[in-house]
């Protein structure tokens, strides 16, 4: 496979559940790329606008800890290969390899939906959590600013929100999201897979270092932000073996929680990630791809609802219980008061700034 400086996927794989094939056929909708002194161009980023009617995006999955969500953007340029939202590229006709990565898809009316949906006489009040499929500051928030207009609208009304976000960009906002903590209404939680810079430019390429996410949460406590840190995932014989440092730094960092999930490969993540492990880690992909079926019931993805967070098997309980040990060595995981609804009151004037 060819090394391409930057990105996470190694190709554009394709997909055979919608249209990928036909695509493929035509010859169009991939880059092209003239190969020179056998080294390929970097990719461009591209931002397309899409018009979306509806912003919030709701679920009744047993083991999401949230029923509604937004995402301002589609794909992600971080460029994880392990982002189980790949697949949802295929939707556009799109590869869930390296066009996530760079053709992304931003919705700047997201702050003036969402003001319409929340100014609903039947609106019901619950937690929207930001950054639950891809980054809400990825590096095109720098400049398109959407999920920082969303958080003035949760601002105003006094919505409470849970963010997930690869990026220490989300300092940027802090003088929105600490009143809003100050109120109960805010927590911010930071993933950090690995504490090897080299290893995470090449899992996570085109997001911050780990030192400056750790930075990110010590500001974020700093301020009085409910902060948490993610191990997730986990990729047995890449990075499992730092859980007990990613642990100790997160709260030595002020973290209050952390969590874990083993690495999940659904759809078409499964043959992205095993290209990436034959070209980036050749001499233990076999390995590797050995242990994540043992966590997954002998396949290389398992979708059942709670085993597809946790994992089966002697792996899977051996990355808990080291975990768990080490929150308890540091102190993670004690209380953690749930958001608060009681103070949400609708914005006025949706329907009008919309229309």
């Amino acid at each position: 496979m060819t090394r391409i400086t930057g990105r996470g996927a190694t190709g554009n794989a394709t997909s055979r559940r919608f249209n990928l094939p036909e695509q493929e056929a035509d010859g169009d909708w991939l880059d092209q790329r003239t190969v020179v002194d056998g080294e390929p161009p970097p990719l461009r980023t591209s931002v397309t606008i899409v018009k979306p009617r509806t912003i919030l995006t709701r679920n009744s999955s047993p083991d999401v800890p949230f029923s509604q969500s937004i995402n301002a953007y589609g794909g992600c340029e971080h460029g994880c290969i392990y982002c189980f939202a790949r697949p949802t590229h295929a939707y556009h006709d799109l590869s869930p390899g390296l066009d996530f990565e760079t053709k992304l898809f931003a919705k700047p009316d997201a702050a003036a939906l969402l003001r319409v949906e929340l100014a609903r006489p039947g609106y019901r009040v619950a937690p929207i959590a930001l950054g639950t499929n891809t980054d809400p500051y990825q590096p095109i928030e720098q400049q398109w600013r959407i999920t920082r207009q969303i958080l003035e609208v949760l601002a105003e009304t006094n919505h409470p929100v849970a963010i997930t976000t690869k990026s220490d960009r989300v300092v940027r906002d802090i003088d929105i999201l600490a009143p809003m903590a100050a109120k109960g209404l805010a927590t911010v939680c930071v993933s950090v897979t690995s504490l090897d810079a080299r290893l995470s430019r090449t899992v996570e390429p085109r997001a911050p270092t780990p030192e400056r996410r750790l930075a990110a949460v010590a500001k974020l406590s700093a301020a009085g932000i409910p902060t948490y840190v993610s191990l997730a995932p986990v990729i047995p014989a890449i990075t499992d073996h730092e859980i007990e440092h990613l642990v100790a730094r997160a709260a030595q960092a002020g973290a209050g929680h952390a969590f874990f999930i083993p690495v999940r490969l659904p759809h078409e993540v499964a043959p992205l990630f095993r290209a990436w492990l034959d070209t980036h880690f050749p001499e233990r992909a076999s390995k590797v791809m050995a242990i994540i079926q043992s966590l997954r019931d002998g396949r290389d993805n398992d979708p059942g609802f709670f085993t597809r967070m946790r994992g089966q098997g002697p792996w899977a309980e051996l990355l808990r219980v080291r975990f768990r040990r080490a929150c308890r060595l540091h102190g993670l995981n004690r209380d953690r008061p749930p958001l608060d609804t009681s103070l949400f009151r609708p914005p006025r004037g949706a329907q009008g700034e919309l229309f």
